[in-house]
């Protein structure tokens, strides 16, 4: 009896714990090593990312029957995502888009680049999602997070301050991931940093039949190029109301202005006040798996994107070329081009002050 019970606990797996694993993942074409860590939790579901730019490659959550799958686009390997910008990463200094080539920070112009009329995008070129970070794990018994630390010097893309930003990753045991950021500046800077981790619950497919459900009445109108106009559009009778439920798909082939002029989702919904308080943002389901994302900010909104730029040419992780409507992305963040509207919630960041922002990606089946 004694020896057939012992060789049934030999044959049962062994119980999950929380732990923090760290393997090589390649180098970059610069020559710096760059590290995949996972965050697994006692429930034997993880998180992956890697120290290049804090990129998400993995997020394993089981659907109602408890099969796991990636809720994340990923791509095949570290050259993939070198040649993808901000693809999956950490992004800043300024996340989004700021207009006539820079702005105004106490009356001296910070010019961000040579012509006037250009329009920076998510902080410009090998921004914060390009750089190597360095990690240090948790040493806690049971814990499951990593922080990333990294200082951009002043001048670097041409914004002002000396930045120091730290990124805590942790996944907890009822499958929450949290991230929270906060940075310092040596002089006056704006700062906007969110992750753009796009999310396909079904893990794999189509997910326009999906629903979101955007805890938001308004949006920032976008005008030529994509840069917010200043005013703020109420969402009522548009198809930018999701307060109720709808399946992604139905929405992006709309007719209206805004629908056409970004070719699907790529806007700015304002979440409230700005005051510090973690609120819900959004809630998404994948009726065919049971999967459910909940999405938790400080932020005062968040930029929706359907990943209207996939077209067929790009690669997953799969080997699967990847088209608008495999995936969405849902950027905490302040709204784009904050520094040229006078209007919209600031971005500037002082010395002495601390910047602080948290995000959760909560996950459950039903």
């Amino acid at each position: 009896m004694r020896l057939a019970l012992a060789l049934l606990l030999l044959a049962m797996p062994a119980a999950a714990r929380a732990e923090v694993v760290r393997e090589p993942y390649g180098t970059t074409a610069g020559g710096e090593a760059v590290e995949r860590i996972t965050l697994a939790n006692a429930r034997g579901h993880s998180v992956s990312l890697l120290t290049l730019g804090g990129i998400i490659t993995a997020i394993t959550m089981p659907d109602r029957e408890g099969r796991l799958d990636n809720v994340v686009l990923g791509l095949p390997d570290l050259a993939a995502y070198e040649a993808r910008a901000n693809f999956g990463s950490i992004v800043g200094r300024y996340a989004g888009r700021i207009s006539g080539g820079g702005f105004v920070l106490d009356g001296r112009r910070v010019a961000l680049a040579d012509d006037p009329a250009a329009t920076v995008s998510h902080g410009g070129r090998n921004s914060l999602g390009a750089q190597v970070w360095q990690a240090e794990q948790c040493t806690t018994a049971g814990c499951s997070s990593v922080k990333l630390r990294h200082t951009s010097p002043a001048g670097a893309n041409r914004f002002p301050g000396r930045l120091s930003v730290e990124v805590d990753f942790t996944l907890t045991d009822d499958d929450a991931l949290q991230i929270e950021y906060t940075a310092t500046s040596d002089a006056p800077t704006v700062l906007n940093l969110t992750h753009h981790a796009y999310f396909n619950l079904a893990g794999g497919g189509s997910a326009d039949g999906q629903s979101l459900q955007l805890f938001a009445d308004r949006i920032a109108e976008l005008g030529p190029g994509r840069i917010p106009t200043g005013r703020m559009l109420p969402v009522d009778g548009t198809p930018f109301d999701f307060r109720q439920a709808a399946p992604i798909g139905t929405r992006l082939r709309d007719p209206h202005p805004q629908m056409r002029l970004t070719r699907g989702l790529d806007h700015w919904f304002a979440l409230g006040a700005v005051d510090g308080t973690i609120r819900l943002a959004t809630r998404a389901t994948d009726p065919a798996s049971g999967r459910v994302l909940e999405v938790l900010t400080s932020e005062p909104g968040m930029q929706v994107y359907t990943a209207n730029s996939f077209d067929g040419t790009l690669a997953g992780a799969g080997g699967r070329m990847l088209r608008q409507g495999d995936g969405y992305a849902i950027e905490t963040q302040h709204a784009p081009d904050s520094p040229n509207q006078p209007d919209f919630p600031s971005t500037v960041l002082r010395p002495g002050q601390t910047f602080r922002s948290t995000t959760i990606f909560r996950f459950t089946a039903e």
